[in-house]
């Protein structure tokens, strides 16, 4: 298969991510003018929650990783926590690296062939965990709605009067409710995917060498393996599996949800757990498929725009600069450490050049 991702992509958008990042906090500094209560709100967090802070930064490898495990032993038994662990946090490390987090993907695929397991069930365990988000948030997004929560952000507009905060998180749900509709449909008809395969494969097929036509047949049955992959979560246990992935996606995006309100803890600001939470996932909506790297520059603006009803404006860049760290800067920072650790003694070319599947 082609190139999906490579250590020169990963590099330049660490680059990317990093020169972003650093350019619009210099921004933010210049945009709080006054450099002396940042040093000082740095200096007076409130300890506690900044461990909270710490450990909520850790759910991208723990809550992210349980999710995968669960997934993943249901079609491979012989999955490791442990593997799925440092696959979970990988995942959010190569995301944060590319845009529109495409190469979360790539990344969770080649962690678990890494380690032992068969490309097929990994590739399905990564689709499944995507599923998972999309059903849990089309599914906790209504719930907040129903329960009544944010009505008090009816009152913050946006757009003028007439475009609130509330409403665009109602659009931007929408988005994803539509995502769950569309893969449900597909999931009803699992033999279609592996139709269409094959016609693609027999089309190359009959046009390559031999040698292209054994690499086709590996691919055959590599689709027949993740089509009997896909089809065993239509099963109970199937089902009962995907149900524990989508309670677990609260614990793998805890980070994403809980950082804003963590953070206004640390700075002593006290604000209503529920509206925050409603803006957290509203910006977590809006960023999900940000051409960015990790929505480097989108999402420090984003967050100052929904955010500001909160926060003072000289207290905008310690919040800005905290937030990013729970929700990326640690991930980023010890991801690249495992990462390039892989890459220490080994041929670029021969072992980790290219992540994709053969």
């Amino acid at each position: 298969m082609a190139k999906l991702l490579s250590t020169r992509v990963l590099q330049r958008g660490l680059e990317i991510f990093a020169g972003l990042s650093v350019l619009v906090f210099g921004g933010l500094l210049f945009y709080g003018n006054n450099l002396e209560i940042f040093l000082k709100t740095m200096t007076s967090l409130k300890w506690g929650w900044l461990l909270v802070g710490l450990a909520l930064a850790s759910m991208d490898w723990f809550g992210g990783g349980l999710r995968l495990w669960i997934l993943t032993r249901h079609v491979y038994p012989a999955a490791s926590l442990k593997v799925s662990i440092l696959a979970g946090g990988l995942t959010a490390w190569a995301s944060s690296l590319t845009p529109s987090q495409t190469g979360g993907g790539p990344m969770m695929i080649y962690t678990l062939k890494r380690y032992g397991t068969p490309i097929p069930e990994a590739m399905i365990s990564s689709l499944m965990t995507f599923v998972a988000t999309v059903i849990f948030f089309a599914i906790a997004g209504p719930f907040a709605i129903i329960m009544g929560a944010g009505r008090s952000l009816e009152q913050h507009g946006i757009l003028g009067p007439s475009f609130t905060l509330y409403d665009l998180f109602r659009l931007s749900l929408g988005g994803f409710v539509g995502i769950g509709m569309v893969m449900l449909t597909l999931f009803i008809f699992p033999g279609l995917a592996k139709r269409i395969a094959g016609v693609l494969v027999g089309f190359f097929e009959s046009r390559g060498s031999e040698n292209a036509a054994r690499r086709v047949q590996l691919i055959r049955k590599g689709i027949d393996r993740s089509h009997e992959c896909l089809v065993a979560f239509f099963r109970v246990r199937g089902w009962l599996a995907l149900a524990a992935a989508v309670l677990a996606s609260a614990l793998a995006h805890a980070n994403k949800l809980l950082a804003g309100y963590v953070v206004l803890r640390m700075l002593d600001i006290q604000v209503n757990f529920i509206d925050v939470l409603l803006l957290q996932t509203l910006i977590t909506f809006l960023l999900y498929f940000a051409p960015t790297p990790g929505g480097s520059g989108l999402a420090e603006i984003l967050s100052v725009a929904v955010m500001s009803i909160y926060l003072p404006r000289e207290l905008i860049p310690s919040y800005i600069l905290l937030w990013r760290t729970v929700l990326s800067y640690l991930t980023v920072g010890f991801g690249s450490l495992v990462f390039w650790r892989w890459l220490k003694g080994a041929e670029e070319t021969e072992e980790i050049g290219e992540i994709g599947v053969t």
